[in-house]
């Protein structure tokens, strides 16, 4: 286990993590939800989800998988980054936290539609009641996903300054992350405000800050090789 051993090995196992998070969002979100969630439909979301509930479930699993591997990135993330700024490292893991726990939080409404297909139609709530709550509660997370993007966003930003002032990474690794999580938290916010202004750009600012981290994640596995920063700039 010596791989895993001293500052170099927590960059292994950040890396790992946060590569393990990526892809458990895109087996959950980009393949198995994008196939059975038809925007503007709660009936034919619905009758999706009552035709395969095994694969709707599995995208939540997904998701839980995703939020572990992204609360241990963030615990790791810090320790690595403690020594180059306390306060900016702590600020930077306080709004990935938060950022994750509106992650499950949207994760509670995305199980909504199971409990409400199941046994439907329930006394006093007809079919196209039933129809239209799916639909409302995934309209629901998705702005709860607006919120949570935002602050992971910004923590990302931060991480990108810390990489950016650290001497362990390079100076290009650090502007990218910067470039992502701002590009990410204002494209989000600017959707919450206006919708119809930047909800096209959404995919494309998150796949920018997808590839930054993930850039991020390879760098921490095959090239943390160099000491890290001594502990004298802890606190800036």
């Amino acid at each position: 286990m010596r791989l895993f051993a001293g500052m170099e090995g927590k960059a292994r196992l950040a890396g790992l993590f946060l590569l393990g998070g990526m892809a458990a969002r895109g087996v959950g979100e980009a393949m198995i939800r994008a196939a059975l969630v038809v925007p503007g439909s709660g009936r034919e979301t619905a009758r999706n989800i009552r035709d395969f509930p095994w694969a709707y479930r599995m995208a939540e699993a997904s998701d839980l998988v995703m939020i572990c591997a992204m609360l241990a990135a963030t615990v790791l993330l810090y320790a690595l980054f403690a020594p180059v700024g306390r306060h900016v490292a702590r600020m930077a893991a306080l709004l990935s936290v938060i950022g994750i726990a509106a992650l499950a939080a949207g994760g509670i409404l995305a199980m909504a539609p199971i409990v409400l297909l199941d046994g439907a139609p329930h006394p006093g709530i007809g079919m196209a009641q039933t129809y239209s709550l799916v639909e409302l509660t995934l309209l629901l997370r998705d702005q709860v996903q607006h919120v949570a993007r935002i602050l992971l966003g910004l923590g990302l930003l931060l991480t990108g300054l810390l990489a950016y002032r650290s001497r362990w990474f390079p100076r290009a690794l650090g502007a990218a992350l910067l470039f992502g999580g701002s590009l990410q938290a204002v494209v989000r916010l600017v959707t919450l405000i206006a919708p119809d202004l930047a909800d096209a750009t959404v995919i494309q600012a998150d796949i920018v800050a997808v590839l930054a981290e993930a850039v991020f994640a390879l760098w921490l596995i095959f090239s943390a090789r160099r000491p890290f920063p001594p502990p004298s700039a802890a606190g800036s």
